[in-house]
């Protein structure tokens, strides 16, 4: 059957632009989602009292989960009720799984095969370098996805049946939490969250794991699954990926754990089983998780410090995290040791790294700081509150993590708008979103004479 002409037309152009700029339609095209959803949640029967919410509340919460970060400028178990919780979990699933994928997902349930403009359109969202994998990727998100959160939910609900919740709400915690988790959204469907449940390993350890695999991201997840236990054929970007996640979770639940151990606010009051949980907890959710076992507004301003370094660098590429990601973190500091040993190449696991990688993580770190800064500076012009809550408060948002100190909700509208802005630049990607506003990629055909100024 033919389509009309202005449906033709109109898909025309998509292929166009797509080929032309997938990132720049990558970023239309979440714009557009983030806008549905924020319709969907303006609707009266989205929120408990049966009224329709104030537009910056709708907006952020809407920007929140489907950039899933899990920031909240009010709580989800009590203002949204059921239909709009279910939104909030439909919005964190599209979020999650990559608006590119899922339309990557569609192209194939359609035509069975994956065309050049979806494989361009995922290959922008997924970072994937060859197109020949796109197919392979899109399947493992969903199949991996899938997998991973229905175990989740298999754990979790039970559990909270044995807690005392009846089977109906259990199963609903149970799917709400694991999503959340996978997607490293951070939201939690009740009032009190994780914080009554700090000693229960039953509960705590299923959302560890699904935070921490979701941040590895899909590549990873394709590139073990196709070696398993073979890991000298991992690629470089998984080893360095697995390697630099563990280290930094390590760093994090031992320093921030030492820090807190007696500190009666936070996890001096439970016994060591709970304080080894909030630990792991404090190491593995500033991977852009965002769930919590303790008050961090309560923490000290040395943890907060540590948890500012550990949300900016975030996941892993092409993850549900956010941040500039562990490999840009990674390759600076390979390069970093190249030049103190002197070497000419930056080299790991027995590869060398290219310049232009070099190049492209220091853009990633610059423009991400930069976001940071700028956002940070506003949002101290608007408010009365301190440089560290805003900080931190800040790159939660960019990095689409979801901790807070607890300001979120008592921010003016502009600071809502400004932390929207800031979790869509930190979902869609520093570098997306500096392709996507380049008019053109600049070729120059004369190269200057080389000259090296004077550096440090």
């Amino acid at each position: 059957m033919e389509l009309p002409r202005p449906l033709l037309r109109g898909r025309e152009l998509v292929d166009q632009v797509a080929r032309q700029s997938p990132a720049r339609l990558a970023l239309s095209v979440f714009a557009c989602v983030i806008a549905l959803f924020t319709g969907l949640l303006m609707l009266p029967a989205a929120t408990a009292a049966g009224t329709s919410p104030p537009f910056a509340d709708a907006l952020f919460t809407a920007t929140s989960a489907v950039c899933v970060t899990g920031l909240v400028t009010v709580d989800t178990g009590t203002y949204w009720s059921g239909f709009g919780q279910a939104i909030i979990l439909l919005a964190i699933k599209i979020g999650g799984l990559g608006v590119m994928t899922l339309a990557s997902l569609l192209g194939m349930a359609v035509s069975r095969r994956i065309g050049l403009t979806q494989k361009l359109l995922t290959a922008s969202e997924t970072k994937t370098a060859r197109l020949g994998e796109v197919g392979s990727l899109v399947r493992v998100v969903i199949i991996a996805s899938t997998a991973i959160e229905v175990l989740i939910a298999l754990v979790l609900v039970p559990r909270f049946i044995v807690i005392g919740e009846d089977v109906g709400e259990a199963v609903w915690h149970g799917v709400f939490y694991a999503i959340s988790a996978f997607n490293n959204a951070g939201f939690v469907p009740t009032e009190e969250g994780l914080a009554p449940h700090t000693a229960d390993w039953m509960l705590g350890l299923p959302i560890l794991l699904g935070v921490f695999i979701g941040s590895l991201g899909f590549p990873v997840i394709l590139n073990i699954a196709r070696h398993r236990t073979r890991t000298r054929r991992w690629s470089l970007h998984t080893k360095l990926t697995v390697t630099t996640s563990s280290i930094l979770v390590l760093v994090g639940a031992v320093t921030i754990g030492a820090l807190e151990w007696r500190n009666e606010d936070t996890f001096g009051p439970l016994a060591w089983p709970a304080k080894i949980m909030a630990s792991l907890f404090a190491g593995v959710m500033p991977r852009s998780g965002g769930f919590s076992m303790v008050e961090v507004g309560q923490m000290r301003e040395s943890s907060w410090l540590l948890t500012d370094a550990l949300m900016f660098v975030g996941g892993g590429s092409a993850s549900t995290a956010g941040g500039i990601k562990v490999t840009t973190l990674a390759v600076m500091l390979l390069a970093i040791l190249a030049e103190a040993r002197g070497d000419r190449d930056v080299e790991a696991f027995g590869r060398r790294i290219p310049r232009e990688t070099l190049r492209l993580a220091v853009a990633v770190s610059f423009v991400g700081a930069t976001a940071v800064l700028v956002s940070t500076l506003v949002l101290l012009e608007v408010t009365d509150l301190g440089l560290d809550v805003v900080l931190f408060e800040a790159i939660s948002a960019f990095a689409t993590v979801g901790l807070s100190t607890g300001i979120t909700p008592d921010l003016p509208e502009t600071g809502k708008y400004v932390l929207s802005v800031l979790m869509f630049v930190g979902r869609t990607g520093t570098m997306t979103l500096a392709a996507a506003l380049a008019l053109r990629d600049r070729r120059r055909v004369i190269r200057y004479p080389e000259e090296r100024p004077i550096i440090g």
